[in-house]
């Protein structure tokens, strides 16, 4: 009996539990369109235009946790789209972590907009494995900001991920030495409905969730084909 009525419980629940993570995953990709639309219509703080015109993803970890003075307490959860095979238009979204790393100079507790942008197809490979480190596994630099900088240096063209931080109105490049990117996989089944891979996610094998409408026009907005 008791088995039965907890059975009867769970069968009622986990619709409701489904619900309240997609809504979750929806505001996040919100959230993720704002930061990059407040850090792109900036102009003279903003990534550049080139540079963006050359990504092969752009990943968006709104409201990143910073805890205190003790190092690599850092944690957030955002989102990460890749291009499409042609070159235009953007996979669909996978719900990743970032956890520790030196992410941004500011002390104290705190949140920070988290904005990196993989510039190869060797930085994007290290986007399918379940966990890789900056810094260890990839290469990655501070970028630089501005619309019109120059994003065509050599020490950016061996980059594999540039990335930026926005805290209190401050927006400026930062490297993610030592943070350990992953995908979400509770997240991501929650947003597909079935046990996924980023791999499957991020080369399109799969539709595109209308929560991702908004973020997806933001990113077409401001770059809507890969240069070249």
């Amino acid at each position: 009996m008791k088995k039965t009525i907890l059975l009867s419980v769970l069968l009622i629940a986990s619709p409701i539990f489904a619900a309240k993570n997609l809504a979750e995953e929806t505001k996040r990709m919100n959230e993720s369109a704002s930061v990059l639309t407040e850090i792109m219509d900036a102009k003279d703080q903003s990534i550049p235009q080139d540079l963006l015109e050359n990504a092969h993803c752009v990943g968006i970890v709104p409201n990143l946790k910073r805890i205190g003075l003790i190092v690599g307490a850092k944690y957030g959860k955002g989102v990460l789209s890749c291009r499409t095979s042609d070159g235009h238009g953007w996979s669909a979204p996978s719900v990743i972590r970032i956890e520790g790393g030196n992410i941004g100079l500011q002390i104290g507790a705190g949140e920070t907009d988290v904005v990196f942008v993989v510039m190869n197809a060797k930085g994007e490979d290290q986007l399918m494995k379940d966990k890789f480190t900056v810094g260890v596994d990839v290469t990655g630099m501070a970028g630089p900001v501005g619309r019109s900088a120059e994003a065509k240096t050599d020490a950016l063209l061996r980059a594999e991920i540039v990335s930026y931080s926005r805290s209190h109105g401050l927006f400026a490049g930062v490297t993610l030495d030592g943070a350990t990117l992953r995908p979400d996989s509770e997240d991501n089944r929650d947003l597909y409905g079935r046990e996924i891979t980023q791999k499957e996610i991020l080369r399109g094998e799969v539709a595109r969730p209308a929560g991702f409408d908004r973020l997806l026009a933001t990113l077409n907005r401001y770059s809507p084909r890969k240069s070249g």
